[in-house]
Formats: structure tokens, C-alpha cells, sequence
């Protein structure tokens, strides 16, 4: 195994203290933090009291409260592997078998090659905590995705025909998930994520491509480039936290369960571990260094309209497992108009990838956040 380490650049913003104002979301210290009361006797909001903004359902809410929330996220994607070996892309085009060969107008070996991929998501989210035991919580997200491809002209050889891109774009599956608290004191949490996704995400996205015969047909895109599932999914998970003094720390651990299918396939299983520490260099500021594993199975099924000389059109080569390594900064206004209002940022990079290939490798992950409790 041979990690790919990049350098994480993190921005760090300045936050001014305005003059206090009322918030809804105010916690107590945990022993050892040594804060002080805050402006005009109101109690510093911890920045550190929510995880990283890249983990999704870390924290509840006391009774009566709403949380509001947006995040930005982008993946970028570049070059191929298969397992943990690279692969250029003519080596693609003059090795790997084309899963569809007998098919009219099907070639041997893969003929088209994606290179690039990027995929930015919108998410609006909604707490809602009903009682002290228990936050409800629904996100709906909006995905924009893009992929380049290379073509390789006819059924041999490594004369590229041209370059194409596709694209797809629309509101993506809808989250539903409720907390519930399993223990608590001063310093330790844990709570139990319940959820489902709703497969509100199209399936039947289509674009033009560049075929090896120089036509531009349209077509269904592959599964990488839809919008949904197409399934109903279950969202199991645990969640710890703890705090002490200035430090933070906690891990989740969760599933996404694909029920049924659609299409003639499903996606594959989920499976992610993250664990992360923090440390808060003043109420208004901390700063996280988080590590998150995937093992993410293969599509089961296929869909026979989904069919080309395409890597991205097999089955086969989806899943894998990751290891992502990620730095994040939280930030918390602490008076003011915008006290309780929370700004978040973590970007991180994956040091282990082994994929069932030939896929593309992810490069980075990036995510903005905002959050609001009343």
C-alpha cells in the first residue's frame, strides 16, 4: 500500500464579538474548561460542541429547540486505479474487456475512458427535538455532477477520437433520521442514529456521448452520474462525543442498507467509520483533525439500459474501500445579531484507495457549512 498524501489547506476567518444577544442553543461547560461567563452574563457557545461539519446527525437538542442548516459539498475526482495499481488511459482502451462485447456495435475492450469528475451537492437541513431524548432530523439535497471522458476511435489501437462531458443535475434523495439519546453525562454522549432515505433522486438521467464510431447518440447515463438510488435505504448508526477542558473528541459509526432495487439493480452497501478530535483555542474557535473509512459494496443487478464500452457502465467497478484523512475549523459567533450562528469548514483528502476498478480515484473532499439553533 502506497498512501497518496496531499497538503490541507485550511482559511481561517475572523469572527468578530459583537454586542450579546439572546440564543436558544446555549450549553454548560464540561469540567475542566475553564471558561469564563460570557458578554453581560451569557454563557460562551463552545464551537467545538458540534463535530466536524462532515459528519452528519453528531448532537441533539434540547427540548423545543430547531436547528437550521446548509451545507456545500464538493468531490473531485481525477485519473484511474484498479485495486491499488494506476492506470492510464490507454492502457484502459487496449487491456480491460468490455463487459457488453457481442452486443451490436460493441468493441472488445473499453473504448471510452473517463477522466475527470466532479460532484457538488447542496444540503438544507432541519432539528428538531420534540423532547430531551429524542431530535428529529430531514435534509434534502440539490446534486450537480459532471464527468470528461476521453474516446478512442474504433474497436483497437490508442488513437483518441475526442473528448466529450457529461452532466446531470436536480434535487437529490431525501434524508429522514431521528436521535436518540442512550447516555449522557458532563463530559460523554451517546446517541443512536435511526434513519431512511427516500429515493427522491432521479435515475433516468441521460446526456450525449462520443461513441468509438464518432456518433453522438443519447443515452441513460451510468449509476455514477444519477441523481438517486432509486431505492428506499435504511441509515443505522451510533454516535460518541465527549469533551473535557478544551479538547473534543468522538466517532460514529454507520451504514447505508440499500432495500429492494430498481431498474433491475441497486447500489451497493455502505458501510463508514469516522473518528475525530478537536481542540477550542477560544469559545468563537476550534479546529478538528478527523479520519473516516468506506467500504462501499458493488452494484447488485444491472440496468439494460445502461450499456456501453465504458468502465463507469459496468456493474462491477463501483465500490471499494477509502481512508480519508480531513482538517476542519468550526467557528461560533458569540454576540450580537448572529450570536448562536455557526460557520464550518473541513477539507480532506483520501491516503489509502482500493477500488474495484478501473474507477476513478477521488482527489479531495470539501465541505462549507452554516448552522443556526433557536
Amino acid at each position: 500500500m502506497k498512501p497518496i498524501v496531499n497538503t490541507i489547506a485550511v482559511l481561517v476567518l475572523s469572527l468578530a464579538t459583537l454586542t450579546p444577544g439572546a440564543d436558544a442553543h446555549e450549553e454548560s461547560p464540561p469540567p475542566g474548561a475553564g471558561l469564563s461567563v460570557g458578554n453581560e452574563g451569557l454563557k460562551p457557545i463552545r464551537a467545538d460542541s458540534h463535530a466536524p461539519i462532515g459528519v452528519m446527525g453528531d448532537h441533539m437538542h434540547k427540548a423545543g429547540e430547531w436547528m437550521l442548516s446548509y451545507r456545500f459539498m464538493r468531490m473531485r475526482m481525477e485519473d484511474n486505479r484498479k485495486s491499488t495499481h494506476n492506470l492510464s488511459p490507454e492502457e484502459i482502451a487496449t487491456t480491460l474487456p468490455n463487459r457488453f462485447f457481442g452486443l451490436p456495435g460493441q468493441p472488445p475492450t473499453l473504448r471510452v475512458v473517463p477522466t475527470h469528475m466532479t460532484m457538488d451537492m447542496h444540503m438544507l437541513g432541519a432539528m428538531y427535538a420534540p423532547a430531551d431524548w429524542v431530535t428529529l432530523m430531514a435534509m434534502a439535497s440539490y446534486v450537480d455532477k459532471s464527468m470528461e471522458h476521453i474516446t478512442f476511435q474504433g474497436g483497437a489501437g490508442t488513437t483518441r477520437l475526442g473528448t466529450f462531458s457529461t452532466n446531470s443535475s436536480g434535487f437529490g434523495d431525501t434524508r429522514l433520521t431521528a436521535l436518540l439519546k442512550l447516555y449522557r453525562d458532563r463530559i460523554n454522549k451517546l446517541h443512536f442514529n435511526a434513519g431512511i432515505s427516500l429515493p427522491t433522486g432521479s435515475t433516468n438521467e441521460k446526456d450525449r456521448v462520443l461513441t468509438p464510431m464518432n456518433t453522438r447518440p443519447k443515452g441513460r447515463l451510468p449509476y455514477a452520474m444519477q441523481l438517486g438510488s432509486g431505492t428506499f435505504d435504511l441509515l443505522p448508526g451510533l454516535t460518541y462525543t465527549g469533551h473535557y477542558g478544551d479538547f473534543g473528541w468522538g466517532s460514529q459509526a454507520t451504514a447505508t442498507l440499500r432495500l429492494g432495487n430498481h431498474h433491475g439493480y441497486s447500489l451497493g452497501n455502505r458501510y463508514e467509520l469516522t473518528a475525530w478530535g478537536s481542540y477550542q483555542w477560544a469559545p468563537w474557535i476550534s479546529t478538528s483533525v478527523r479520519v473516516d473509512g468506506q467500504t462501499v459494496g458493488k452494484v447488485d443487478g444491472q440496468d439494460k439500459k445502461i450499456v456501453g464500452p465504458v468502465q463507469t457502465a459496468d456493474p462491477r467497478n463501483y465500490g471499494g474501500e477509502w481512508v480519508d484523512l480531513l482538517a476542519g475549523v468550526n467557528f461560533a459567533v458569540q454576540g450580537g445579531p448572529l450570536r448562536g450562528h455557526r460557520l464550518a469548514l473541513e477539507v480532506g483528502t483520501p491516503v489509502y484507495q482500493d477500488l474495484h476498478g478501473p474507477q476513478l480515484k477521488t482527489d479531495y473532499v470539501l465541505t462549507l457549512g452554516w448552522q443556526y439553533a433557536f
